[in-house]
């Protein structure tokens, strides 16, 4: 894998915290940084993909109705007479 090398200004606790942290992990600050990196990216690339498969199903939803409500929010909404809204 290529890479390439970057500059970050980071608060110094911050940075501080991190460097505790790749010990702990056993890797380097830039190791550390690489994994989260991966992390947050394919998380989005899932988002978009289950998102786009979400929306295709939608899109081939069969309601019947051929997208034309045939009701009114006022049929909807019919109340009884004597019936109380809470």
């Amino acid at each position: 894998m290529e890479t390439q090398n970057v500059t970050l200004s980071l608060p110094k606790e911050l940075l501080r915290q991190a460097k505790h942290l790749a010990i702990e992990q056993g890797t380097s600050l830039s190791g550390l940084l690489v994994q989260l990196l991966k992390e947050a990216t394919k998380s989005k690339d899932e988002y978009v993909e289950a998102r786009e498969h979400h929306l295709a199903l939608l899109n081939n939803l069969d309601l019947g109705t051929e997208g034309k409500a045939g009701w009114t929010r006022g049929d909807l909404h019919v109340r009884q007479p004597g019936q109380t809204v809470c």
